[in-house]
C-alpha cells in the first residue's frame, strides 16, 4: 500500500510542478530562516568559546545614577573605581574581573601602522583575573600576570588574526606592536574570539593599568567606561550574588552626593541585561521572561504565517483534484485510502523540503561565517532545533492535507465529479 502511495505521490508532484515547487519553498525557506536565527541566538547567548562558563557568569556593565530630589541622572557603563570597591568585594563569588566596556572594544577600533600599512584592531584593557574566568586557547605564550597589571607593564595578548597581520607566519613572542600610540610586547597569542562574545571579544588585550590617565581608575564617579565579569562558584549561587549586589547598591558612598545619591542596576546574564535595558527605564529590574516571550511569539508568528500559506496551497491542490477523487470513489476507493494518499504526499513534501532546507542552512551559515560580517564568528546548525522545526513543519503539512482531504473524501462521487477544476 505504501509503495503505491509513493508512486502516485511522485507522479502527482511531477504533474503539478508549480504546487510542488511552492510547497518545497515554503518548507525549506521557513527552516532556513529559523535555523539561521537560532544559530545567531546560540552564538550570542549560549556557552561558547571562550565564555564556556556562561551558565555561572554574570555581568555588571550598566548603571543609572540619579538624585531622589532632583531631575538629573546619568545612565551608562560603570566606572573602574565603583566596580573595584563594590563588585570586586562581593562575598559570594569565586572571581571578579574588571575590563573596559564591551561596546568600546566593538565600536571604537584603534589604528596601528605596520610597514606602512594601516591595521585596524579592537582593543580591550583587562585585569589578570579576566584570563582566569574566560577559557581562551593560547596558541603561543601565556596571559599577563597580576604583577604585570600592578606594575602597569606594557605587555599584550593578541589574537591569531593580529599575529598574522603584524608578523605573518612568524612567531609573535617577544615581538612588539604599537597600538593607540603605545608600544606593547607580545606575551601571548590566542585563537580568535568571535565578536558576539562581547564580554571577551577583542583583537588585542592589555593590562587595564596601561591607560593613559591613571586617575580614570580611581573612584571619582559612578559611571565610566568599564564592566565587571562575575564568576559564581556554582550556578546555584547566582541568585545569592544578585541579591547581595542589590543590597550593596543601597550602601554606596557617592563621590558627589549633591549630584547623585541613588544608583540602580544589576548583576545579570547578557540576556538579562538586554531585558533590563529594554523594559526598565531606571535599570532597577530585569525582565528576561518578557523578552523571551516576545522572542517566542515572533518565532511562532514566523512559523505560523508560512504554515497558513502552506495550508492554503494544499487546500487549493486538493480542491483542484476533486475530479480525481470522484473517479477513485466511483471505483470503490475508501475515504481512508484517499486521506492516506494526501497524508503521504504532504509528509513526503515536508521531508524533501526539510532536506533542501538543511542543505541551504549549511550553505548560508558557511557563507555568513566566512563573510567576516561578524568578526571571527563560526555558526553551526543546531540539530535539536532543526528536528523541532521539521516536526512542526510536518505537523502543519499533515494537518493541511488531512482536513481538506477528509472533507473531499466525504463527498458523493457524482458531486465530486461535478466540481470545477
Amino acid at each position: 500500500m505504501l509503495s503505491s502511495y509513493l508512486k502516485i505521490a511522485f507522479k502527482v508532484f511531477l504533474r503539478r510542478k508549480i504546487f510542488t515547487l511552492i510547497s518545497l519553498f515554503a518548507v525549506s525557506a521557513t527552516l532556513v530562516m529559523l535555523m539561521v536565527g537560532v544559530a545567531i541566538f546560540d552564538h550570542i547567548f549560549g556557552p561558547s568559546y571562550p565564555e564556556t562558563r556562561a551558565d555561572r557568569t554574570l555581568m555588571v556593565s550598566m548603571v543609572k545614577a540619579s538624585h531622589t530630589d532632583k531631575n538629573q541622572n546619568n545612565t551608562g557603563p560603570t566606572s573602574y573605581g565603583f566596580l573595584d570597591r563594590y563588585v570586586r568585594t562581593l562575598q559570594h563569588v569565586e572571581k571578579v574581573a574588571i575590563s573596559t566596556h564591551s561596546l568600546m572594544a566593538l565600536i571604537q577600533p584603534v589604528i596601528s601602522f605596520h610597514e606602512g600599512a594601516q591595521v585596524k584592531s579592537h582593543l580591550k584593557r583587562t585585569d589578570s583575573v579576566f584570563w582566569e574566568i574566560i577559557e581562551a586557547e593560547f596558541l603561543e605564550g601565556q596571559p599577563y600576570s597580576s604583577d604585570d597589571v600592578d606594575r602597569g607593564s606594557f605587555v599584550a595578548v593578541i589574537n591569531e588574526a593580529t599575529r598574522h597581520a603584524f608578523f605573518g607566519e612568524r612567531s609573535a613572542m617577544s615581538q612588539s606592536i604599537e597600538v593607540a600610540g603605545q608600544r606593547f610586547q607580545v606575551v601571548g597569542v590566542v585563537a580568535n574570539v568571535p565578536a558576539f562574545r562581547l564580554a571577551s571579544f577583542a583583537d588585542i588585550w592589555v593590562p587595564v593599568t596601561t591607560i593613559a590617565d591613571p586617575k580614570a581608575l580611581s573612584y571619582t564617579s559612578i559611571t565610566g567606561g568599564y564592566e565587571a565579569m562575575v564568576l559564581a562558584k556554582t550556578a546555584a549561587d547566582i541568585p545569592r550574588i544578585k541579591a547581595e549586589f542589590e543590597y550593596v547598591l543601597t550602601q554606596v558612598e557617592f563621590p558627589d552626593p549633591e549630584r547623585f545619591n541613588r544608583v540602580t542596576g544589576g548583576a545579570d546574564t547578557f540576556f538579562e541585561s538586554l531585558s533590563r535595558l529594554f523594559f526598565s527605564d531606571d535599570l532597577s529590574e530585569s525582565h528576561p521572561g518578557r523578552l523571551m516571550a516576545i522572542i517566542v511569539a515572533l518565532v511562532l508568528l514566523f512559523m505560523i504565517l508560512p504554515a497558513i500559506s502552506l495550508i492554503n496551497i494544499n487546500v487549493s491542490r486538493i480542491m483542484e483534484r476533486a475530479s480525481e477523487i470522484g473517479v477513485r470513489k466511483s471505483f470503490g476507493a475508501a475515504s481512508t485510502t484517499l486521506i492516506g494518499q494526501f497524508v503521504v504526499e504532504n509528509v513526503l513534501l515536508t521531508l524533501v523540503g526539510g532536506i533542501i532546507g538543511f542543505g541551504l542552512t549549511e550553505i548560508v551559515l558557511y557563507l555568513l561565517s566566512s563573510s567576516y560580517l561578524i568578526p571571527y564568528a563560526e555558526f553551526h546548525v543546531n540539530y535539536r532545533v532543526f528536528a523541532y522545526g521539521l516536526f512542526l513543519s510536518m505537523f502543519f503539512g499533515v494537518f493541511a492535507g488531512v482536513y481538506p482531504a477528509w472533507k473531499m473524501s466525504r463527498l458523493h462521487p457524482v458531486e465530486a465529479l461535478r466540481r470545477k477544476v
